[in-house]
């Protein structure tokens, strides 16, 4: 007799908190989510499991459940994070199961696992959602790592569970951010077309690891072409500076692509690094050149603590003047807004340092301190206390009003750090330093059109 599936629904308390997630992180810390090829999710209901690159850590999986609110999602995440009990049962209940790596839990531990994908495979069965990320950890770089295969012995033993009477499907999925480190920026959900594995089934059946690796070949190579994959590691600061500056926005423009839309962005960004790879194996030595002198160029940007966006519009002492009375003009507002929210920009910023070495962990270190303790601090206990002792209305409109000000302070340290960017540009004493750099710069872009025509 045919399995139903039956997944199981979001209790009322996890419903809330999810909502209290979306408020934190697709609210307050991401300017915009894009989500593209959602059409390609399968329905609710079906055996899915959805397979991505890993690069942001904990934001990665979080913006997928918290847009994909139609199902119950299920992830992977590292063993360690469920060490404190209180934290374990926590993740557990809201879908995460432990992974433990030979390399960091030790051998005996890996036996675990088994309790894992057996968890992960009925959840399948269910017709629930799972999220895997086979590099088995995190990128520090756009680059796509090799695959581990585990994902597919979940959905092969989901589909062995249920006679092969039901598919088991595969969902191909990139994330791209356009800033991996700080808030207010924009990140990007790409979803492929959904891979059938009932095709597979009788072929698994007689030789199920080359049928697998077959399979992981295949979904490997559509999440490289929905993603920004930069495989020429030993130029790979000379080649995300030169997408992310000057010659990256230029190119899109050129090219007709929208260099400030992310979604558009990618496609500009994934079709400038092919030119450059291109362009390196026909003339290796002129490219080779060209890397040497983007560095040089990186390099005295650093040292005299300016941006590249700087030179596009080759600012003047007046525009510094105007910035500084713009900041002037803005001082109360951004007085007023800071005061309920500085502990948002704050509490991260004393234990970042201290508590998290690995840098793809500090967006993740600041969204679960905001969610946990910045966010309550900032905005709970003042409503709370305004309903108290002033009434609803007041703590209404306080919530109401917290989004504003906490974007329009960010919005203001920015334009302050712009600012000072824009006095360092005009200096005095740095115009000969800039001058060059300007040249350098130039000669860059110059020779870089003329391989890439």
């Amino acid at each position: 007799m045919r399995r139903e599936l039956k997944p199981r629904d979001h209790n009322l308390l996890l419903k809330a908190f999810r909502y209290y997630l979306q408020f934190v992180n697709s609210g307050l810390y991401f300017r915009k989510e894009h989500m593209v090829g959602i059409e390609n999710v399968p329905v609710n209901g079906t055996p899915c499991i959805v397979v991505s690159n890993h690069q942001n850590c904990l934001n990665d999986p979080l913006s997928v459940v918290l847009n994909l609110t139609d199902r119950r999602m299920n992830f992977i995440a590292r063993a360690n994070v469920f060490k404190n009990p209180v934290a374990g049962a926590f993740l557990r209940k809201i879908g995460m199961l432990p992974a433990y790596r030979m390399s960091h839990e030790g051998y005996s531990a890996v036996s675990k696992n088994k309790d894992m994908m057996d968890a992960s495979s009925n959840a399948l069965c269910d017709g629930e959602t799972l999220m895997m990320y086979p590099e088995a950890g995190h990128q520090d770089k756009r680059w796509l790592g090799s695959f581990k295969i585990g994902y597919l012995k979940i959905a092969f033993e989901a589909a062995e569970k249920l006679n092969f009477e039901h598919d088991v499907m595969i969902l191909p999925s990139a994330n791209h951010y356009s800033n991996y480190f700080h808030a207010r920026t924009d990140m990007l959900i790409r979803f492929g077309e959904p891979i059938s594995l009932k095709p597979y089934y009788e072929k698994y059946k007689e030789e199920p690891r080359a049928t697998m690796l077959e399979i992981n070949d295949i979904v490997r190579e559509k999440i490289k072409e929905l993603m920004l994959n930069i495989e020429d590691l030993e130029h790979y600061d000379q080649i995300d500076f030169l997408r992310e500056t000057g010659y990256g926005r230029k190119y899109a423009i050129e090219h007709g692509y929208k260099f400030n839309y992310l979604p558009s962005r990618l496609l500009s960004d994934q079709k400038l690094v092919s030119a450059l790879d291109a362009a390196h194996k026909e003339h290796p030595e002129e490219m080779n050149k060209i890397y040497e002198d983007t560095a040089l160029l990186k390099k005295g940007l650093k040292d005299l603590k300016i941006r590249d966006w700087l030179f596009i519009r080759n600012h003047k002492l007046p525009m510094a003047i105007l910035r500084g009375l713009w900041l002037l003009l803005l001082l109360p507002l951004f007085i007023i807004s800071i005061i309920p929210t500085g502990l948002l920009f704050l509490i991260p910023k004393i234990f970042l340092k201290a508590w998290i070495k690995d840098q793809m962990f500090h967006s993740s270190f600041h969204v679960g301190v905001s969610v946990f303790v910045s966010v309550p601090i900032c905005l709970i206990l003042p409503m709370i206390l305004l309903w108290v002792f002033a009434g609803f209305w007041w703590a209404l409109g306080y919530v109401v009003a917290f989004p504003f000000m906490f974007v329009l302070a960010w919005n203001y340290m920015r334009l302050f750090w712009r600012f000072v960017g824009t006095c360092r540009y005009v200096k005095r004493s740095n115009r000969p330093t800039i001058n060059k750099l300007r040249d350098l710069r130039t000669s860059i872009y110059n020779r870089l059109d003329n391989l890439l025509k």
